[in-house]
């Protein structure tokens, strides 16, 4: 349902949730060492609550990264 390419973004909550269980199920480690990336459309809109998630190390950025401000907009959203 949330491909890229669908305008369709998971909420900041379902991601997590999904983050988290990728997180416990990896095997032979505790999870911590291992970064995972919400692959949905990331954009200034929701960058902020996504980041902002604890299991949500980072995203794939798709068309505002063609967009100088969108894509600041983004980087900002990492502090």
């Amino acid at each position: 349902v949330w491909a890229i390419g669908t305008g369709l973004t998971a909420s900041p909550e379902d991601a997590q949730a999904m983050h988290a269980a990728l997180r416990e199920a990896w095997p032979g480690s505790d999870g911590q060492a291992l970064r995972i990336l919400y692959g949905g459309s990331m954009n200034p809109g929701n960058a902020d609550a996504l980041l902002a998630q604890p299991d949500i190390d980072g995203g794939l950025i798709g068309g505002a990264s063609l967009k100088a401000g969108q894509f600041a907009e983004i980087i900002h959203s990492l502090r």
